[in-house]
């Protein structure tokens, strides 16, 4: 088997699916707050931000308790550090796409009002990845790879 296929083989695994899973609830939470937060003419930015925010503290409890849960040995307080980290590093992908976005989708659908949420639907996709590679290999990280071999990992 080629380097390419294994990685993409064990890319693709249960725990994908669990990740995905964590985050589509924390994206449903983004999405509700971030148009509740528009419905009252909130900036973009700063709705999109606290929208991003409350998606985080979901995904963080959900991933660390289920998804990784095999994967979380270390201090709660560094775990999340590491996550806040990532997903800061996500959100500045995430605002950055949406706001860039935002003005030429809503032309191009002739809704400008709504142009943010095709531009949130592009940046989630692309963060997606982002957050599950960066959280996989270093927030999730187990040091004792032979107890993750025994499990299936």
């Amino acid at each position: 088997m080629t380097k390419a296929k294994k990685h993409f083989k064990n890319l693709f695994t249960p725990q994908l699916v669990k990740f995905l899973i964590v985050g589509a609830s924390g994206t449903l939470i983004d999405y509700l707050l971030l148009i509740l937060l528009k419905s009252f003419n909130w900036q973009t930015l700063i709705a999109n931000t606290v929208s991003f925010s409350g998606g985080l503290v979901n995904n963080y409890y959900w991933n660390s308790h289920w998804t990784f849960s095999e994967r979380s040995r270390k201090s709660s307080l560094k775990q999340f550090s590491q996550f806040a980290i990532i997903s800061l590093v996500g959100l500045a992908l995430n605002t950055a796409i949406v706001l860039v976005l935002e003005i030429p989708l809503g032309e191009i659908l002739g809704m400008p009002g709504v142009g943010y949420i095709p531009a949130k639907a592009l940046a989630t996709i692309i963060v997606l990845f982002w957050n599950y590679l960066a959280n996989r290999h270093w927030t999730f990280n187990s040091s004792n790879k032979k107890n993750l071999a025994i499990k299936g990992e």
